[in-house]
């Protein structure tokens, strides 16, 4: 006998708990039709399954899907699915979820849960994506029977105070959802859901790659919709009176790369992210056991325009069992491959998972971890087995891989491995870390590197002068990122790095043979010697140095400016500088080249008379010198250039 209808009310608690649910966990009212289309597939698949496990089940699944029909009339939009349905008992167990439990302790929990790891547990039932349909619906009204059964029920609510359940006779085999739509308010983020082309537009955008095809019934005469609509139902390809398959169906990340075409990989490789190149490298990967989930990543051939833009969304596209969850999924990937496009589907997240959610569950740390192994290690064979295209990639995205040094300590040793720099050894090719190592002299225990705006200045630095006449290799780095990485990261393979404008060089130490008592003899003669100048050079230029000290790095200079082992360098200091921090006068060493006839001549001048006030310009304009050489900025450009002229009018 079948049972009354049941007309009963929502508690108070409910109500508010249907206010949370429609007003502050969906951010985007089209959600609802993401979140009808999806338990509607969750249907599809249930009678799937169970049609071959109950071989008394008698159901049709000859074809399955799922169908969307409006009514511009009466201003409703069925969502229909001809999947397992449900019973009385189902649709007060799932759809009666919220109606049913009515408590407060619920609503507490949400509340408390709504930015932590265990709201997605309570805010992805069924209840709760069902009841999103209210955000855009007065009434909502759903009819079902499940396959196996004779009797169907129909459920109805405007949300508010009531909800009805009764029987009905006479249904097919499944579920459908009809929605009794408010009107289109665009301030409200109600868009206008009677349209064709505002529904082809959001299943296109959430629901593309659903298995089962999600067919539109044809538009009724006098269907009322936007010019847009109107146009594009017009211009369609399907027959009038046919219905229109909305959804591609294909998710390519779902089948096995052994049938998938280099073609197909591309094409949707440029769906993605609208690149009119092809993909540098395609990336396909399933991953299965306690969390599972499909990847189809892709690093492009060539970086974006906003690749360094503050405002450049970042991380791949997030599914959920072939649901679009959102665009920018950041917390699957790190700021150092926002480059990486591509596709994740979890199996086992909810639809509803936020952002803030996504930043402190584990599993999804754990993808991330496999998601960025599996990119660093398909550049690295790129490396070995494709140098042209590792180039580049390198070429293209190696800036930005060099932040991964600062960020990611976990692939700090994988990092370094794919590095590649401009070096003395070659005008034309870069080196990798490896390869220079490889090259190093005997008895050579550091990475020499100067760091610089490019090449052509850093390599007629006075720096480095000593190491072109020893025939030492030097990495040249005109990075910005380059000066910072270099001061945290310490060694690579146990060489240390070290930069040729810092601290004390002596690549005699290095190279000593027979000779190396008689050099230090000579080296001590020559401090002692210059003692008095350089004592004298250090007070002049108080103002502007720290230290002046006779240089084993000159060959052909005068002088040089070098920092402390641990100072910062002068780029980094502008930088800084430019971020708005106020940093003390980082002063620097000068070092003089003894050998050089101008440093000479200003010893014997100092010997001869050490209060002569030309004296005192000479030094400033070593100084002068020495920092225009490395590309420094003159602390008063017009003095300079009046000592300059004037010291020049004199000798003429």
């Amino acid at each position: 006998m079948a049972s009354p209808t049941e007309t009963l009310e929502f508690q108070a608690e409910t109500r508010q708990l249907l206010q949370l649910v429609i007003h502050s966990i969906y951010s985007n009212k089209d959600i609802f039709l993401r979140e009808l289309i999806s338990n509607a597939s969750d249907a599809l698949d249930k009678l799937r399954l169970e049609s071959l496990t109950d071989t008394d089940l008698e159901a049709d699944t000859s074809d399955l899907h799922i169908t969307l029909e409006v009514d511009a009339a009466a201003r409703t939009l069925t969502v229909r699915d001809n999947g397992i349905g449900m019973t009385r008992e189902d649709v007060v167990d799932l759809i009666g979820t919220i109606a049913k439990s009515g408590t407060a302790s619920l609503l507490a929990k949400i509340k408390e849960a709504k930015d932590a790891d265990a709201a997605q547990h309570l805010i992805g039932q069924f209840g709760v994506g069902f009841y999103s349909a209210f955000m855009v619906a007065d009434k909502v009204t759903l009819h079902t029977r499940r396959a196996g059964t004779d009797q169907g029920t129909v459920w109805e609510s405007d949300g508010e105070g009531t909800y009805t359940i009764a029987p009905a006779d006479g249904l097919p085999v499944g579920t459908s959802v009809t929605l009794h739509l408010k009107p289109a308010d665009g301030e409200d983020g109600l868009g206008d859901y009677l349209a064709a082309w505002k529904i082809r537009q959001v299943v296109k955008q959430y629901s593309d790659f659903i298995r089962w095809p999600i067919r539109m019934a044809s538009e009724p005469v006098g269907t009322t919709g936007e010019a847009e609509g109107a146009a594009e139902s017009a211009s369609g390809d399907e027959a009038a009176g046919e219905p229109e398959t909305l959804n591609s169906m294909k998710a390519l990340w779902a089948r096995p790369r052994s049938e998938v075409t280099e073609g197909e990989y591309h094409e949707f490789y440029r769906q993605i992210s609208h690149d009119w190149q092809d993909p540098a490298e395609t990336i396909h990967m399933r991953a299965e056991g306690t969390f599972e989930y499909e990847a189809l990543l892709f690093i492009p051939a060539h970086a974006p325009f906003d690749l360094f833009s503050r405002d450049t969304k970042r991380g791949v596209q997030l599914y959920v069992k072939r649901v679009f969850i959102m665009d920018d999924c950041d917390a699957l990937m790190p700021n150092y491959l926002r480059f990486v496009k591509g596709v994740v589907d979890a199996h086992d997240l909810s639809l509803n998972v936020s952002r803030e959610i996504l930043q402190h569950d584990r599993q999804i740390t754990a993808v991330r971890r496999r998601l960025v192994k599996k990119v660093l290690a398909a550049i690295k064979a790129m490396q070995t087995k494709d140098s042209e295209t590792y180039t580049k990639v390198w070429e293209q995205f190696g800036r930005v891989l060099k932040e991964g040094l600062l960020e990611d300590r976990d692939n700090t040793d994988t990092l370094l491995e794919l590095v590649s720099a401009a070096s003395t050894h070659d005008v034309e090719k870069t080196t990798t870390l490896r390869e220079y190592v490889a090259r190093m002299k005997d008895g050579q225990d550091a990475i020499y590197y100067l760091t610089g705006e490019n090449r052509a200045m850093a390599e007629n630095s006075p720096h480095m002068e000593a190491f072109t006449a020893k025939g030492y290799e030097v990495l040249i780095l005109t990075d910005p990122v380059d000066e910072v990485w270099t001061d945290q990261i310490p060694a690579f393979d146990g060489h240390r790095f070290q930069s040729i404008a810092k601290g004390q060089v002596d690549l005699d130490d290095e190279a000593d043979g027979d000779g190396g008592e008689e050099a230090k003899a000579q080296k001590a003669q020559r401090e002692q010697d210059f003692a008095a100048l350089l004592a004298w050079l250090q007070t002049a230029l108080a103002d502007h140095v720290k230290q002046v000290r006779l240089s084993t790095r000159l060959t052909t200079s005068a002088a040089c400016l070098v920092g402390d082992a641990h100072d910062l360098t002068p780029t980094l200091e502008r930088m800084y500088r430019a971020m708005g921090q106020d940093l003390p006068q980082v002063k620097r060493i000068l070092e003089l080249n003894p050998g050089h006839p101008l440093v000479t001549a200003l010893h014997q001048a100092h010997q001869a008379n050490p209060d002569e006030p030309a004296l005192a310009d000479t030094a400033e304009l070593l100084h002068g010198s020495a920092l225009l050489a490395e590309g420094g900025d003159l602390p008063d450009p017009a003095r300079f250039a009046r000592l300059l002229t004037d010291r020049l009018a004199r000798t003429l």
